[in-house]
């Protein structure tokens, strides 16, 4: 009995998704939930489990493929044994090797097209897809490779014969066709290499984003300081049992989580976005986090943060620091979110204008805490000091409430018992 696994639904805004991984190759016994393969989308790489236990008998697409939902990917044969679909496939190959042979080349849709476009044979290329079926990566493989080759040719030929004399002689003189003869010296090797890396679903979604921001919404920035001593000492006076309680480490993004929660709440128009002529306020606070992974910069959102405590704040931010990190982040993770946050600072970023995550309408940047000589009290002394900016869509936020939005931040952070009253 057929099997037949197929690209899962994608959410709305997915219009298709790359194939990156294969586990799975003809013949294999795959128990029920385990993973076929990998589709990465601009969001997400999403894990393509077997529906049922069963023998994989047929693999209808390769590594860097893009597919699109309801795609038939696999088929499995649920009655079939390994020794019966090795026997089917043994028998296939014999078939294949008793039947007279036809040289037929197998090549992807784009890799035809770029073959095509750049007037290429694809019968010198050689295939690293499935039954060494040429792809796209295998034709821009090779093109790199006759452009490195032309570079040696014509950096070996240009390379002056310093024998007085000769020099001109050899300039006009036609290049031996002999191999040994294109011997480069160290002076003609190629000292500045490139690499062709095609850019991964998640960038390409992020580069089309912010162009789409940028172009969207008017964006303005607007500026303040934070004295972080405050912060700084209540994080040193309850660290050690914040975290034998939470499990977690108590740090500076639950304060300003806490801080913009409270902040939005009183200057609701930062919390809302605009939809056609119509703006949208959100009742609740879901405050998405800018997490680095190995995939690139992703924003899990934390939801409903108005009624979360430090302790949930930090817990919820371990987690998915954790799934970014091992690329285990949901749809429902990433999708989302009223407001976001970045934090350049742990990257030694002193200052920067964060672009918008749509269709929120702010952002928040944070930054690297440096010591600074501040005046308190008509006294000189040395404070913590971060800088933080807020851009904002002006279109729906005045520069009125961006700033004083962020001067409420200022001072929740400047003094946290704020956080504890409301204020």
């Amino acid at each position: 009995m057929g099997i037949e696994i197929k690209v899962p639904v994608l959410p709305e805004s997915v219009m298709d998704a790359t194939v990156v991984k294969i586990y799975a190759e003809i013949g294999d016994v795959i128990e029920r939930d385990a993973p076929l393969m990998d589709l990465e989308t601009d969001k997400i790489v999403l894990e393509v489990p077997a529906q049922e236990s069963g023998v994989v008998t047929e693999i209808k697409t390769e590594v860097g493929e893009v597919v699109t939902a309801g795609q038939l990917l696999v088929i499995m044969d649920k009655s079939a044994t390994p020794q019966q679909a090795e026997q089917k496939q043994q028998t296939s190959e014999d078939s294949e090797d008793n039947s007279p042979k036809e040289v037929t080349i197998k090549a992807s849709p784009a890799a035809e097209r770029i073959a095509a476009e750049n007037s290429i044979d694809l019968s010198t290329i050689s295939g690293t897809g499935k039954d060494q079926r040429i792809t796209k990566q295998d034709v821009l493989r090779f093109i790199d490779q006759l452009k490195t080759a032309l570079q040696e040719e014509l950096t070996a030929r240009n390379v002056p014969d310093k024998t007085p004399g000769r020099a001109a002689a050899k300039a006009v003189a036609m290049p031996s066709k002999d191999p040994d003869s294109l011997q480069q010296s160290p002076e003609s090797s190629s000292e500045r290499p490139e690499r062709r890396v095609p850019m991964s679903r998640l960038r390409q979604r992020v580069a089309q984003r912010l162009l789409q921001v940028q172009q969207e919404a008017a964006i303005l920035t607007t500026f303040n300081e934070v004295n972080m001593q405050a912060v700084m000492d209540a994080r040193k006076r309850g660290r050690d049992e914040f975290e034998k309680r939470y499990g977690a480490r108590l740090g500076f993004m639950s304060f300003f989580v806490k801080a913009c929660a409270q902040a939005l709440q009183h200057y609701p128009i930062v919390n809302a976005s605009i939809d056609g002529e119509d703006i949208i306020y959100h009742d609740y606070v879901d405050i998405g986090i800018a997490v680095s992974s190995p995939r690139g910069l992703v924003v899990p959102t934390l939801r409903n943060v108005q009624h979360s405590s430090f302790g949930d704040i930090e817990t919820q931010i371990l987690a998915m620091a954790e799934k970014a990190r091992d690329g285990k982040l949901t749809l429902e993770d990433l999708a989302g979110g009223t407001f976001s946050i970045t934090n350049g600072g742990t990257f030694g970023s002193m200052l920067s204008t964060p672009l918008l995550n749509p269709p929120q309408s702010a952002i928040l940047g944070m930054h690297n805490i440096s010591e600074r000589a501040v005046v308190e009290n008509g006294e000189i002394a040395i404070r913590p000091i971060m800088y933080v900016a807020l851009s904002y869509d002006h279109r729906l936020i005045d520069g009125r409430d961006a700033v004083q939005f962020l001067v409420s931040i200022k001072q929740n952070l400047e003094d946290p018992s704020r956080l504890l009253i409301g204020l």
